[in-house]
């Protein structure tokens, strides 16, 4: 069980890191609080490895101010080992050992009970536990990953991708698990291309892209802010636009086949599919479906490459 306080557990302010011309972090600025699920997102190359490896003490800032646990990571590194978990995400120097071996040795380094069955009943590993890592699975040596990541107690957890690989009913027992964290008041960093795992899990998300802050906050009110609201589907039709445009005011775009009319409230709805009714206009392919974090992602990310 971690222990809170009131300090962030990640407080970084302008941070700057460059590779020769390329800037692969410029002007970063964010806090993690203590006991929360922290999800850092952002396509390839916008910045989060960097960022996460400056966090985690493997590389040095160029510039800004970087506090992980009260001190920076860069020059204490060997003191955060200690309160931090990394899950790791190359396991070839593993190859000739089993899981069970790898945890062992991981509680060992640092001078910890061996928690290695639970550990593996935790991530529910325990038919592999004495096979070899090169026939693992690579949704196994994921959840090896975790369990190396837990064997210290850690605070602070970086969990880099961790359901990578693991059918859909793995991946929502890692969801338990990460709920789990939260419950113990472990702070835990989140990285993934699974932007439904970051809507379900994260307290906040920062959406990275070009070294740069985009937008940040919780699923909720990042949709509620940036998203376009519901939207309705129906099969095209020229006289269901011309009425949508003509007498409801509605907005709406055509792709196709399909008619995607934003409705402010459910009068809207009800209007549309009477008009349809009534003027035997089909009513196949219909859905009513809300933003997602997904949505707001694909759009922010498109809008910042134009």
């Amino acid at each position: 069980m971690a222990i809170m306080g009131t300090d962030p557990a990640i407080d970084v302010v302008d941070l700057q890191k460059s590779y020769g011309e390329l800037k692969a972090v410029n002007g970063l600025s964010f806090q993690v609080k203590q006991g929360e699920v922290y999800s850092l997102l952002g396509p390839n190359g916008a910045g989060k490895t960097t960022t996460v490896e400056i966090l985690e003490g493997i590389r040095k800032a160029d510039a800004g101010k970087v506090s992980v646990l009260g001190v920076d990571p860069w020059h204490h590194s060997s003191d955060l080992r200690k309160t931090v978990g990394i899950m790791p995400q190359d396991f070839r120097f593993m190859e000739r050992i089993t899981p069970r071996e790898a945890i062992a040795y991981f509680s060992s380094l640092f001078e910890m009970p061996d928690r290695t069955t639970e550990l593996i009943e935790l991530v529910e590993l325990e038919a592999s536990k004495d096979v070899y890592f090169q026939n693992l699975s690579g949704g196994q040596k994921q959840k090896v990953g975790i369990c190396l990541a837990l064997v210290n107690d850690p605070q602070l957890i970086f969990l880099d991708e961790p359901t990578t690989g693991l059918d859909p009913q793995a991946r929502r027992k890692i969801w338990e698990l990460i709920r789990k964290l939260k419950t113990e008041n472990r702070t835990v960093i989140l990285t993934t291309h699974y932007l439904e795992e970051a809507q379900i899990l994260a307290d906040r998300v920062g959406i990275v892209d070009h070294g740069k802050m985009i937008v940040e906050g919780s699923p909720e009110q990042i949709i509620r802010r940036m998203g376009k609201g519901r939207r309705l589907h129906l099969k095209n039709s020229d006289r269901l636009t011309t009425h949508l445009q003509d007498n409801l005011g509605l907005e709406f775009t055509v792709k196709g086949d399909d008619v995607s009319i934003g409705v402010r409230n459910n009068n809207d709805v009800i209007n549309v599919l009477r008009y349809a009714e009534e003027n035997g206009i089909e009513l196949t392919n219909l859905s009513l479906q809300e933003d997602t974090l997904e949505d707001i992602f694909v759009d922010l990310i498109e809008k910042e490459n134009e």
